[in-house]
């Protein structure tokens, strides 16, 4: 009998819903303020994809997890730049917009970076043992 542990899927779907309406709220009622605006949103996209990742793959160590979530978050700004019909009629949509973003801005990669590490930081020491793990058999 070989035991594996994997990540506790209630925490990081809870985890991974409220980084998600924080961000709402943050756009919503704070969009006005230039910061959060332009930097605190991006931030907390990737970190929900930090904890999305560590949702759907719960066996992944985190730096591979972390690794995961930005190739994805610097894919999508990079897919920014890359204007045909087809794709900008999905970004006008609101999911589409919230989702693939507008256009590539460098600071972005900035703010997924830190949200990443804040995910890593998290992840690591906020999150307490007994409900970041469960063991399963393999």
């Amino acid at each position: 009998m070989l035991l594996v542990a994997h990540r506790n899927r209630f925490v990081y779907g809870a985890l991974t819903i409220i980084i998600l309406l924080m961000g709402v709220v943050s756009r919503r009622f704070f969009g006005d303020i230039p910061f959060v605006k332009n930097y605190v949103g991006d931030g907390l996209w990737a970190l929900m994809v930090f904890f999305g990742f560590a949702l759907l793959i719960a066996r992944w160590p985190i730096r591979v997890v972390a690794l995961a979530a930005l190739l994805f978050s610097f894919s999508i700004e990079v897919s920014q730049l890359y204007h045909a019909p087809w794709i900008d009629s999905v970004r006008a949509t609101r999911l589409g917009g919230l989702v693939l973003g507008f256009r590539f801005v460098w600071s972005d990669l900035l703010c997924y970076s830190l949200g990443v590490a804040v995910g890593m930081l998290i992840d690591k020491h906020i999150i307490p043992v007994q409900f970041r793990f469960r063991t399963a058999e393999l």
